[in-house]
């Protein structure tokens, strides 16, 4: 079934890309004076009159045209992957959790004020702690403003204390609105010295790390939080437990 309506689907679309053809190249005729004026009412009779009766196919063209550009920003995801593999999956600056030495790398862009990241945290935790062989790297993207931003700057500045891990957790776990007081205030809770970290967030260092994280992002085409690469994968959104462990899985295997 699922067979015999793909190509009844495709023969539409190939009308409607004929019909496309058609109207495309009228123009370049018209101006050459290839066609009489009777045979210029005649094509356009007929194209206005099939795309009348058939309107499907418009959208069938439509549909196929984006699903091949869908495969190709997909290659051209795969390809960006490739070319960038070491800032993605060593860069001394991203915070790493989980086996260092790990089989399969999980890396995770994220926003500490987007809903669904937080809402993912808990899974990605089960899934580490439910895997031993799974190196995990932290991708500060910062794209909701400036509270994101300040959050993200707290929490690479948090490394230089030794507490970045803890200080996640907590941001990932609190109910309160982050902003700056409520950034500072969960740093303190975890035993950050609240003036060094203020302190060391001006670092310039920590601006380039942001910035490479955009850069990289954007290479990457990705688009929104939270947003994974495990393996050769590319994954936008949040994704349940079993979903994450197939990944892994699947990663593994391809090694």
């Amino acid at each position: 079934m699922a067979k015999r309506t793909h190509m009844r689907l495709s023969g539409r679309v190939v009308r409607a890309l004929a019909v496309a053809t058609i109207i495309s190249a009228a123009p370049a005729a018209l101006a050459q004076d290839a066609l009489t004026e009777a045979q210029k009412k005649a094509v356009e009779t007929v194209v206005r009159d099939y795309l009348v009766k058939n309107p499907e196919v418009i959208a069938e063209a439509i549909q196929a045209l984006r699903a091949r550009q869908a495969e190709q920003e997909k290659l051209a995801a795969r390809a960006a992957l490739d070319a960038n593999r070491s800032e993605i999956f060593n860069d001394p600056a991203a915070p790493v959790a989980g086996d260092v030495n790990g089989d399969v790398t999980v890396v995770e862009f994220f926003d500490y004020r987007c809903g669904v990241c937080r809402r993912v945290h808990p899974i990605v935790a089960e899934l580490i702690k439910g895997d031993a062989k799974i190196r995990r790297v932290y991708k500060e993207w910062p794209i909701l403003g400036p509270a994101s931003v300040f959050a993200a700057r707290a929490a690479l500045a948090s490394r230089r204390q030794g507490k970045y891990l803890q200080f996640h957790d907590a941001m990932m776990e609190t109910k309160s609105k982050i902003d700056k007081v409520s950034v500072l205030t969960i740093a303190e809770s975890v035993g950050i010295d609240r003036a060094r970290l203020i302190r060391d967030m001006d670092d310039p260092k920590i601006a380039k790390i942001l910035q490479r994280n955009y850069r990289l992002a954007d290479t990457l085409n990705i688009t929104g939080t939270p947003s994974f690469v495990i393996g050769d994968e590319i994954i936008g959104g949040g994704r349940d437990l079993a979903t994450m462990q197939s990944l892994v899985a699947a990663a593994r295997q391809r090694k």
